[in-house]
C-alpha cells in the first residue's frame, strides 16, 4: 500500500532452535556484518575457549532474534526508513508507530487474514485484480501456478513462500493446510 503494508509471518521456533552454530552465524551474516570472532568462526579459524564461550554466547543471542518478529520488525522498518530518508533528504522514523501484530490461532484465521491482506490493493482501487496487484504474495502465487500443470504440488509452488500443503496430515510437511487452487477460488470469489 502507498502508507503502510501487511506481513503473515509464520515463526518456525523448532527449525530456528535446530539450526546448528553455523547456520545461525551464516544467517545473522546475511542481514549483519556480525563481528571478528563471528567472521573468524566461519573462516574456520581456531578460537580460544573465552573466544569460543563469547561466541557462543552471541550466537544463542542471535538465533532468539532471527526468530523473532519484533527484531525482524525492525530491520524491515529501519531499511525502509532509511531508503525513504535518502529519497527525501531528510533523517528520523518512517513510520509514525510501532507495528501492530495479531496472532492467527487457527486456520479460519490465518486465511481470512491472508485473503484480507490479498485483496486490499484490490478494495483500494490500487489494482484491478488481485493478478494485477504488485508487491503480493497472491500475484506470486498466481505467476507461478501458471507455469505449471500441478499448482497443487508443494514443489510446483514458489519457493518463497510458505506453500499450501492440502489437507491436513500426521505426516503434513509444513504449511498452509489448503490445497492452492482452493485458496485462489477462496480470494477470487471473496474479491
Amino acid at each position: 500500500m502507498s502508507n503502510h503494508y501487511h506481513v503473515v509471518l509464520f515463526v518456525d521456533s523448532d527449525q530456528a532452535n535446530g539450526w546448528s552454530n553455523m547456520d545461525v552465524v551464516l544467517r545473522w551474516h546475511q542481514l549483519f556484518k556480525g563481528n571478528v570472532l563471528s567472521q573468524r568462526f566461519v573462516r574456520e579459524e581456531p578460537l580460544s575457549e573465552a573466544e569460543q564461550n563469547r561466541l557462543t554466547i552471541l550466537i544463542d543471542e542471535w538465533r532468539s532474534r532471527l526468530s523473532d518478529i519484533s527484531w525482524f520488525m525492525r530491520v524491515l522498518n529501519e531499511a525502509i526508513a532509511r531508503e525513504a530518508n535518502a529519497e527525501d533528504g531528510c533523517s528520523g522514523r518512517f513510520w509514525e508507530g510501532r507495528f501492530k501484530s495479531q496472532a492467527l490461532l487457527d486456520e479460519a484465521a490465518l486465511l481470512s487474514c491472508m485473503a484480507y491482506v490479498d485483496l486490499n490493493p484490490v478494495r483500494a482501487a490500487i489494482a484491478d485484480t488481485p493478478e494485477a496487484s504488485d508487491h503480493t504474495s497472491i500475484k506470486q502465487r498466481i505467476e507461478h501456478s501458471n507455469t505449471t500443470r500441478t499448482p497443487n504440488s508443494i514443489k510446483a509452488q514458489t519457493p518463497l513462500l510458505l506453500p499450501f500443503t492440502g489437507n491436513p496430515r500426521q505426516d503434513s510437511p509444513t504449511g498452509i493446510p489448503m490445497l492452492l487452487s482452493d485458496y485462489l477460488a477462496l480470494v477470487d470469489e471473496t474479491g
